[in-house]
């Protein structure tokens, strides 16, 4: 039987559906408002603090401020308090000097160094198109300061940082030889990284050492994988020991040709977002392969491994690596400064992110106290190439 709805019954129900419409509405629009009350207040709260603090300073402190130090300071300090180890803030500077280093050019003075006995700067090499070619300086010679600077007061690492810098800008170097200084002046000058080598072993065993993962460095990759293959090359030794990484574009140029069609990696915005990180085309490298790794083999260069392994393609030998799954992204500012930004996890499609893990290799190989010069890794990744080779 059809029960009729009366107008006064359905104007009743209209507004009562308004009501709790609104009332939920309300609600969820009051929790929003109340939200952004609490983060207004919190950054107000911030920046009062920040004036209070700058206007005691101003008061109190006993000599000048150099403004623009203070607030490159203060930018760093904020990207600092995020207690993330890879997101930083660099001056105009500091990100021209790290485009120069990932295009795979560096900017300096062409030498190869290490610490010396007394904790200067000892020059081991000199490279061919160095700007000290020419000049009286020579393998041997202890750099004591730079630009005036003490290297003991400054520190070794933060005095051989300081040596790399702008192309074409000035630097003055201390150079003591048999207890007697002299300064030198020179432009420092960009040259190119070499970040790939290969040789081919015995039984026809290719080697190639990838140091970094540079803009440059695809090029140079493909060019000694090709002269191996085409010299007869039975399998391939990688050796990506001491490699902290670089450019994920390099890393998925380097690992086209060793893997099948499809996704390697993704990035992992977060629940909802995933993007493609790494894609390899249809040609593929069908050679046994074993990657060598160590402690300092970091972020890309552990996905280089990663990926061999999980697409079945190699094992690696040698040691825990770094830990470092987290992608970064850099914006520049208007001023050319920038921003270095962790803003995702990454991993291969076929295993877990090994951020604050690192990779397991499937033949532990250590260096050897007694006899490091006798690379037991590098042993150790022929013999167990020698046998994929004979399965």
């Amino acid at each position: 039987m059809n029960k009729k709805v009366t107008l006064g019954l359905t104007l009743s129900l209209i507004a009562i559906a308004s009501a709790v419409t609104f009332i939920l509405t309300s609600f969820f629009s009051l929790e929003s408002f109340n939200k952004k009350v609490v983060d207004v207040n919190e950054k107000a709260a911030k920046y009062e603090k920040l004036e209070s603090l700058d206007t005691f300073v101003r008061q109190n402190y006993y000599s000048d401020i150099n403004e623009e130090n203070l607030n490159y300071g203060i930018l760093k300090g904020y990207v600092n308090g995020l207690s993330d180890k890879y997101s930083k803030y660099l001056t105009a500077d500091e990100y021209q000097e790290e485009l120069a280093d990932e295009s795979g050019k560096a900017v300096g003075l062409g030498i190869t160094v290490e610490k010396d006995e007394s904790g200067y700067i000892a020059i081991t090499d000199i490279l061919d198109n160095s700007p000290l070619n020419g000049s009286d300086v020579k393998v041997g010679d202890i750099i004591v300061a730079i630009d005036s600077k003490d290297v003991l007061t400054e520190g070794f690492e933060e005095s051989v940082d300081s040596m790399r810098g702008i192309e074409g800008t000035d630097i003055t170097i201390t150079v003591r030889r048999d207890g007697k200084d002299s300064n030198y002046t020179f432009k420092r000058a960009s040259m190119e990284v070499i970040s790939v080598t290969g040789d081919m072993l015995d039984n026809y065993i290719g080697y190639i050492k990838i140091s970094a993962f540079k803009k440059n460095t695809p090029e140079q990759f493909n060019t000694q994988l090709e002269k191996l293959v085409a010299n007869g090359a039975k399998a391939i030794i990688f050796d990506v020991r001491d490699n902290d990484g670089g450019l994920v574009s390099s890393v998925e140029d380097c690992l086209d040709p060793l893997l099948p069609e499809g996704v390697v990696a993704v990035a992992e915005y977060d629940a909802n977002k995933t993007e493609t990180l790494v894609y390899s085309d249809a040609t593929e490298l069908n050679l046994p392969m074993t990657v060598i790794v160590n402690g300092k083999t970091a972020s890309y260069a552990e996905l280089f491994a990663a990926a061999l392994r999980d697409f079945g393609k190699a094992k690696l030998v040698g040691e825990q690596t770094f830990g470092n799954g987290v992608l970064q992204n850099t914006t520049e500012f208007d001023d050319g400064s920038a921003v270095v930004l962790t803003v995702a996890k990454y991993k291969t499609v076929n295993s877990e992110c090994y951020d604050g893990i690192g990779l397991t290799p499937d033949y532990i190989a250590e260096v050897s106290k007694e006899n490091p010069k006798a690379d037991a890794q590098l042993n150790k990744a022929i013999e167990a190439i020698k046998e994929q080779m004979k399965n």
